[in-house]
């Protein structure tokens, strides 16, 4: 297990699968997610909640994410991170961007302010202390606003096996030409809010960058539910030392009814 941000690529690659003319989401919205590292050993926790705003003038929904690791990881390697996200209630495109972290020691406080008119991003790096302007690509998506403007532009109905979907998205300064693939349909066993219960779900492979973190370009799967929120159910991924797993624990505030089978 290396950086909690592993979690938070993979909320956005799963939900790179859905268009629905009704929104998939709501104001009050929330997800906590339980880590555990090569399959046993408890790592961590991660949420998400969405809140309706203002941001000069402008209505947007602000994103919180968090994520820190806990028991006995966390005496080795303690994380702390935070990422926001503000982005249009229409149009989904982010206006701004907030990460900060602290993975070991390794400490990060970014601030990214992004301009789709000009296609330009201000990225203030306040523990630096530096601010330069980067040029972004048309409809340009931040990590965490990913998450939600896919959950309601693209078609899961028709999707195939082996379909692969694209998404253009902005992280440390560059443009990042992200994509995933369709694997199928599978119904799953999970744990939610107390009770187990079986699950359809969509299950797909992101493509990310192998080295440090990830192992290989296929180190991720993911699967999420087959119904109108789309819900982030479980993660696996491969990496450079052990693997991390991600399991939604308990949510709140869905929009839709969740369809669910009890065991």
């Amino acid at each position: 297990m290396k950086k909690c941000l592993l979690f938070f690529i993979t909320i956005v690659s799963l939900q790179l699968v859905v268009a629905q003319q009704e929104s998939a989401f709501k104001s009050g919205e929330w997800f906590k997610f339980r880590m555990s590292y090569s399959g046993w050993l408890k790592a961590g926790e991660a949420t998400l909640n969405i809140k309706e705003k203002s941001l000069d003038g402008k209505p947007v929904y602000h994103v919180v994410g968090k994520g820190k690791t806990t028991g006995a990881i966390n005496w080795f390697f303690k994380v702390r991170d935070r990422y926001e996200s503000y982005f249009d209630t229409k149009t989904g495109l982010p206006y701004k961007f907030i990460r900060k972290i602290d993975e070991g020691g390794h400490k990060k406080d970014v601030e990214i302010a992004f301009d789709h008119e000009n296609k330009k991003a201000k990225v203030n790096n306040k523990k630096y202390k530096t601010i330069k302007s980067v040029d972004i690509d048309t409809n340009v998506q931040d990590l965490v606003s990913a998450f939600y403007y896919l959950r309601n532009n693209y078609d899961t109905e028709s999707i195939k096996k082996g379909d692969v979907v694209k998404l253009s998205m902005f992280f440390d300064e560059e443009n990042y030409p992200f994509k995933l693939k369709f694997l199928g349909r599978e119904t799953i066993k999970v744990k939610l809010n107390g009770s187990k219960i079986k699950v359809k779900t969509l299950k797909f492979r992101p493509y990310v960058m192998a080295g440090r973190v990830f192992k290989e370009e296929e180190s991720l799967t993911l699967w999420v539910s087959a119904d109108k929120n789309k819900i982030p159910l479980k993660i696996k991924a491969d990496l450079a030392v052990g693997s991390l797993r991600a399991d939604l624990e308990k949510y709140k505030g869905l929009k839709h009814s969740f369809e669910v089978q009890f065991d």
